[in-house]
Order: C-alpha cells, then structure tokens, then sequence
C-alpha cells in the first residue's frame, strides 16, 4: 500500500530549504539541499504516520508535488 503525500518546499534566505505539507500536520523538515530536504521530509512524515497508528513502510510514502519558488532576474 501507499501513501501519497504532497509536500511544498521553499528555499528560505539563508539558503536552506523548508518543506511543509497540508496532508499531514506537524510536519516540518529543513536541509541544505532539496534531497537533503526530501529525505527528511520522508523520515519525519513516517514518523508521524506511525504516531497515528498508520503503518505504512519508507517506500510506500511517495511524492507528487514539489512547488518550489525560483527568482528570475530581469
């Protein structure tokens, strides 16, 4: 079985990236890359399934949605 969760990421000033989701509440994850980001995203919304009784493995979590903010200069 999977879980598909939908994550936003934004790059943050310092230049570290922040995911968020609407599907799952409480999760917040930072890194330096965005599969840094990715990674700890997955780790933490595991972590919160689980603490809600869902039992669902790492590889069952999968992502379908980035929206990640880029500047152009113009």
């Amino acid at each position: 079985m999977e879980k598909l969760i939908n994550i936003k990421i934004e790059k943050l000033p310092e230049g570290l990236y922040l995911a968020t989701s609407d599907d799952i509440q409480g999760l917040i994850a930072q890194g330096r890359t965005i599969e840094e980001t990715i990674e700890i995203a997955r780790d933490v919304a595991k972590k919160l399934i689980e603490l809600q009784n869902k039992d669902f493995s790492e590889e069952e979590i999968v992502y379908n949605n980035l929206q990640i903010p880029i500047i152009v200069g113009l």
